[in-house]
């Protein structure tokens, strides 16, 4: 189990990337909102915006995610349940921890995860 200075250490980490990904998602915003003041002269320049429209999007939500999933590792450490496995309950090794420090499941679970994740996908 990571001890209070690497929780410490992970939980600076963690509040770090939070705020450069609110800075992201405020600037992919902004761009969208440029995006939008822009002159569309003919289908090119609408295709061009829908296309950058959509990534820039995409990206948003992609951060959004991991925001979420940052505030859930934040309420872990104040709950004092931060580096537990959410489906066996077992101590996420540090490595794990450092590598991705809002990882929810240990890397056994991780794996099965992934593979429910992966059958329910071909559905």
């Amino acid at each position: 189990m990571a001890n209070k200075s690497q929780i410490d250490e992970l939980k600076a980490i963690l509040l770090e990337r939070k705020e450069t990904i609110l800075n992201n998602v405020r600037n992919s915003r902004d761009s969208i909102d440029q995006l939008k003041d822009q002159d569309l002269n003919d289908d090119l320049d609408y295709a061009d915006f829908v296309s950058d429209s959509f990534k820039e999007g995409m990206i948003a939500n992609h951060q959004l995610d991991e925001l979420n999933q940052i505030e859930e590792a934040l309420k872990k450490i104040n709950d004092s349940t931060y580096g537990i496995c959410d489906m066996c309950g077992v101590n996420i090794p540090i490595g794990r921890l450092k590598a991705k420090p809002f990882a929810k499941f240990c890397t056994e679970c991780r794996t099965v995860f992934e593979q429910e994740q992966q059958k329910r996908a071909a559905y």
